[in-house]
């Protein structure tokens, strides 16, 4: 017999060996994860030709379009395991939250780490409500918007516009470390722009919505919950002791318990980088509505329900599959790989407000386009799954217009927004500022030319000049005009 092998145990760590220099790196992997600055001292000569701005010498970047593989931060808040259908808020599934929790009591679990006691979850509700009644002048900057405004322009701009409301909660004017510090003033003043930032969601979301009907702004009531509050403020028109349906209440609440948070999407992460300048919350939830308002991620909900309506009926599903399959078309509202475990929930909620409302007539249309997509071998083997922009439905059947859809998406996360930028505040090692990489491509260095020398560059690529804009009514008689400093090519 041979002698026994013994194997070393295997260290924490990769390998790496520069075919350029013949050196071997040794990277350490925590937690899965390898630390990208390591990359940094793997070095190299510039070869010959090689362009300058490559940098070489000054050790590897890692490139990573698009963050699809690249972890910021070390967070506790939410997990999402897509490829099976798995999501947690702070350990605990989303599916038996939904069933048994509410929505603020869950807005303070992701913020703090823990469900609520009792007493805690009274005096968070309180402070949550007693912040919703906005500053009068706050009615002045929604007066300001046209009457067709898009309502997700209308709350970023009144986010952003919060911030000079409150000089106390700005760290340009209180000191760089106002919300870093951690002892039990900072806590407090950051405490407060939660609760203010929070309970004013709903309200701004309300102005933005009755802007729009042409409809004076209703003050936040008392006695009811977060999001009857909502509806409250959203519909009443000065009827007696007005009280909203309270199964429209409880799907909108489940609703958003499913849209607090998602982990680092679009909007999380923008809300991350503008907060890691230290710049007061109120302009970085602003930031976040900017990013959810795109029709990649808030849009994508609203973009189903126009799917849907250009399909027109179930008898039209088939033909619409098979231009998506050429390309032809487009299909929204599958765009997550994996089964979305929030999707069963919201079928659940929508038979409950169906029961109340009535069937939206596209659901048929919804429900065969669900079936044909889940048995074609296309979607199937490309894992294609629906997810929760189907949601869309069921806030068509409760009445909302479409373009509302990105606000009610938007209202709810704001508290994901919070909890990620509190935690990023709080982070060990303070706050560094998010600062990423880019690779150069562009022209080498070049010489200054004199206007009167230069040629037209690149005349066929389109891309490298402005187009002319034509000018028609006052513009157009202007350039026809003669007057006293007119340009003359």
């Amino acid at each position: 017999m041979g002698k026994p092998v013994t194997i070393a145990p295997k260290s924490d760590s990769l390998t790496v060996r520069d075919e350029r220099t013949g050196k071997t790196y040794s990277i350490p992997i925590t937690d899965n994860t390898i630390p990208a600055t390591a990359f940094k001292a793997i070095k190299a000569p510039r070869r010959e030709g090689e362009r300058e701005e490559n940098e070489t010498e000054r050790g590897l970047r890692v490139s990573d379009r698009g963050f699809l593989n690249t972890a910021v931060i070390q967070s506790e808040i939410t997990y999402i395991d897509g490829d099976n259908g798995i999501l947690r808020y702070r350990g605990y599934p989303i599916e038996q939250l939904a069933e048994r929790s509410s929505f603020l009591e869950v807005a303070y679990l992701l913020i703090y780490g823990s469900l609520p006691t009792k007493s805690q979850h009274q005096s968070f509700e309180d402070e949550i409500m007693h912040h919703s009644i906005v500053h009068i002048d706050a009615e002045g900057l929604f007066r300001a918007f046209r009457y067709d405004a898009h309502p997700m322009s209308i709350l970023t701009s009144a986010f952003a516009a919060l911030g000079s409301f409150y000089e106390e909660a700005n760290p340009s004017l209180r000191g760089q470390n106002l919300y870093t510090k951690g002892d039990t003033e900072s806590l407090a003043i950051m405490d407060k722009q939660i609760f203010r930032l929070i309970g004013k969601a709903t309200t701004f979301a309300a102005m933005a919505y009755r802007v729009r009907q042409g409809r004076g702004f209703i003050t936040p009531p008392n006695g009811l919950s977060y999001t009857g509050s909502f509806l409250y403020q959203l519909d009443r028109l000065g009827e007696h002791s007005y009280v909203p349906s309270p199964v429209l209440e409880k799907a909108l609440d489940i609703l958003f318990i499913l849209h607090a948070d998602h982990e680092l999407n679009a909007s999380a992460t923008t809300v991350l980088q503008a907060g890691s300048s230290l710049v007061d919350p109120y302009s970085a939830i602003s930031t976040g509505c900017a990013s959810l308002y795109g029709p990649l991620h808030g849009g994508a909900n609203e973009a189903v329900i126009r799917m849907l309506i250009s399909i027109g009926s179930p008898d039209n599903v088939p033909a619409f599959i098979e231009a998506v399959k050429r390309r032809e078309k487009v299909l929204s509202g599958f765009g997550h790989r994996y089964s979305d475990p929030r999707s069963f929930i919201i079928r659940k909620t929508a038979d409950e407000v169906f029961k109340v409302t009535g069937k939206d007539p596209l659901l048929e249309t919804a429900m065969r386009l669900h079936d044909l997509a889940m048995k074609d071998e296309f979607f199937t083997s490309r894992r294609l799954a629906p997810n929760v922009d189907f949601c869309g439905l069921i806030y068509r059947a409760m009445g909302f217009p479409l373009d509302f859809f990105p606000v009610l998406f938007a209202v709810p996360r704001v508290v994901g927004w919070l909890a990620h930028w509190r935690q990023m505040m709080l982070q060990k090692g303070g706050v560094k500022i998010w600062r990423p990489r880019q690779i150069y491509v562009g022209a080498p260095k070049r010489d200054f030319v004199p206007i009167e020398e230069r040629v037209e560059e690149d005349a066929q690529d389109p891309r490298r000049s402005p187009r002319i804009v034509p000018h028609t009514g006052q513009s157009k008689r202007t350039a026809l005009a003669e007057y006293r400093g007119k340009s003359k090519l």
